[in-house]
């Protein structure tokens, strides 16, 4: 049977990450809370490396350049599905 989604509170997770950074064992917090390994992990990561558990602010620079040069390739296809509207529009006149 497939667990339903959670989402947790930033304040949460900081709580948690200070469970396990002062010592308590990974797999008590695991089972207590009811969390995923997966998702300490992730949690104790973030905090480790930039201190915050949005996803844009733990991306790497090349993880933000490609973002941005998707958003800018799927900006450019809408232009261009507009210009060949505009053209066909255009030609039957």
């Amino acid at each position: 049977m497939k667990k339903e989604r959670r989402t947790f509170t930033p304040e949460f997770k900081a709580q948690m990450v200070k469970l396990y950074e002062s010592g308590k064992p990974r797999k008590d917090i695991i089972s207590e809370y009811d969390l995923t390994p997966s998702a300490l992990d992730k949690w104790v990561k973030q905090s480790q490396t930039s201190g915050s558990f949005e996803e844009k602010d733990n991306r790497t620079p090349e993880e933000n350049e490609l973002f941005k040069l998707r958003k800018e390739n799927q900006r450019l296809l809408m232009e261009n599905d507009i210009l060949k509207q505009a053209a066909l529009i255009l030609g039957r006149k």
